[in-house]
């Protein structure tokens, strides 16, 4: 499965499927920082990816 992260580098993970939660942990991503996509929409954690997905970790800032 490949991940494209924030930083547009991309990481193969060994897996056919997981949920996107397992998956930032795995990378060591705080959910809170992040938006994930699953082939261009956004989903919320729980959602299981599986191979052949394009996952797209965002990274997002706010301020006021």
């Amino acid at each position: 499965m490949q991940i494209i992260l924030p930083d547009r580098s991309v990481r193969t993970l060994a897996r056919t499927s997981a949920p996107i939660e397992e998956i930032l942990r795995e990378l060591g991503i705080n959910p809170t920082t992040v938006i994930v996509t699953k082939n261009g929409k956004i989903v919320p954690e729980d959602v299981v990816a599986t191979e052949g997905d394009e996952i797209r970790i965002i990274r997002f800032s706010h301020g006021g």
